[in-house]
C-alpha cells in the first residue's frame, strides 16, 4: 500500500495553495498523510529522510526547482518516487517531465502517473537533476535571487549576467574522460542533464535524462557584443554554431580554476569553489510523469 508524504515550501504557491493540496489528496483517499512544512529549501533534505524512514515511498514536493533539488540530493538511488507540485518561479524539471502546472492534475499525476528513472549529475557529491553551472551563470542567478527573481522571473538571469560581464572571465581547464577538453579564460561554464535548461529555451538539442550523459558547454565571450550573439545562438537552437562556444558531453569531468569562483546547481548557488568534480548518476531518482497518452 502506497504511503504519502507532503514535503511543501511554505513560501511558495500554486492554485488554491497548500488547503487544496490537502483537499484533493484526502478526496483521493489520503486525509492523514506525512505532513512536513519548510521555511527554507536547505531544510528539505532532513524532513525527506525522516519521511523515508517513516515509512513513505511516495513524497509530493510542493516547491520549486530549489527545493526539488535538495529532494532530490537527499534520496537518490533509493527508489522513492518523487511527485513535483510546481509551486516555484521556473520549475523547469516539472515543465521538462510534462507535469501539469495545476494542483488538482499535478496530485492526479503524482498518484495515478507513470514512474519513470531519470540521470542526475553531481557537482562534488551533491546531485542535480536539471543543469549546473559556474561563471556568469551563477553569478546571474545569485544576483537574480535577491528579490528581482520573484518580480520578472526567468528574464532576471538575463538581465543580471548582463550587468556582470565584466567580472566573469576565469581561467580554468576543463577535463572530460581523464582528458584535457579546454584550457583558456571563460566567462561561463554549463552542464545540462536535460535540453531546456532555461524556460523555454532548448540549450543543449541532444540533452536526455536517460542517456547517462552530461552535456557541457563553456562560453569565452568577453564582450558584451560577444555576450549577445551568444545568447542569440543559443535562443536560436544553434548554440554549437557559436565561435564563442564549445561543447561536448561526458560521464566524468573535472574543472578547475584559478581561484574560487561560486557555482550552482538547478538554479541554486553554492559556496566558491577552486575545483567541480561532476559525475553522472544513470537512473538514479525515480519521478512521477504523465502516463503516455493519457
Amino acid at each position: 500500500m502506497t504511503s504519502v508524504a507532503v514535503i511543501a515550501h511554505a513560501g511558495k504557491s500554486l492554485g488554491g495553495g497548500l488547503s487544496e493540496l490537502r483537499r484533493e489528496l484526502a478526496n483521493a483517499g489520503f486525509a492523514d498523510p506525512l505532513w512536513y512544512e519548510v521555511a527554507k529549501s536547505k531544510q528539505v533534505p532532513d524532513v525527506a529522510r525522516e519521511a523515508v524512514k517513516a515509512g513513505a515511498d511516495l513524497i509530493f514536493v510542493w516547491g520549486g526547482d530549489g527545493t526539488v533539488q535538495k529532494c532530490i540530493d537527499a534520496l537518490a538511488g533509493q527508489g522513492i518516487a518523487i511527485a513535483i507540485l510546481p509551486a516555484g518561479t521556473g520549475n523547469l524539471l516539472a515543465r521538462n517531465m510534462g507535469v501539469p502546472m495545476n494542483v488538482a492534475e499535478a496530485v492526479a499525476v503524482g498518484l495515478h502517473g507513470e514512474r519513470k528513472q531519470i540521470d542526475t549529475g553531481s557537482v562534488n557529491g551533491e546531485h542535480f537533476s536539471i543543469m549546473a553551472g559556474a561563471g556568469l551563470d551563477a553569478l546571474a542567478m545569485k544576483a537574480a535571487d535577491k528579490g528581482l527573481k520573484d518580480r520578472v522571473g526567468r528574464a532576471a538571469y538575463l538581465w543580471t549576467g548582463a550587468r556582470n560581464l565584466k567580472s566573469a572571465p576565469v581561467r580554468c581547464k576543463v577535463d572530460v574522460e581523464g582528458r584535457r577538453f579546454f584550457t583558456g579564460k571563460m566567462t561561463c561554464v554549463l552542464l545540462g542533464n536535460l535540453s531546456e535548461v532555461m524556460a523555454g529555451v532548448e540549450v543543449f538539442d541532444d540533452g536526455s535524462a536517460t542517456d547517462g550523459i552530461l552535456e557541457l558547454g563553456v562560453v569565452n565571450a568577453k564582450s558584451r557584443t560577444q555576450w549577445i550573439r551568444t545568447v542569440s545562438r543559443v535562443v536560436a537552437g544553434r548554440a554549437d554554431k557559436s565561435p564563442f562556444v564549445v561543447t561536448t558531453r561526458g560521464t566524468k569531468i573535472t574543472i578547475r580554476f584559478d581561484h574560487a569562483i561560486p557555482y550552482e546547481l538547478d538554479g541554486s548557488v553554492r559556496k566558491a569553489a577552486k575545483k567541480l568534480r561532476i559525475r553522472v548518476h544513470p537512473l538514479s531518482t525515480t519521478l512521477c510523469v504523465p502516463t503516455p497518452n493519457a
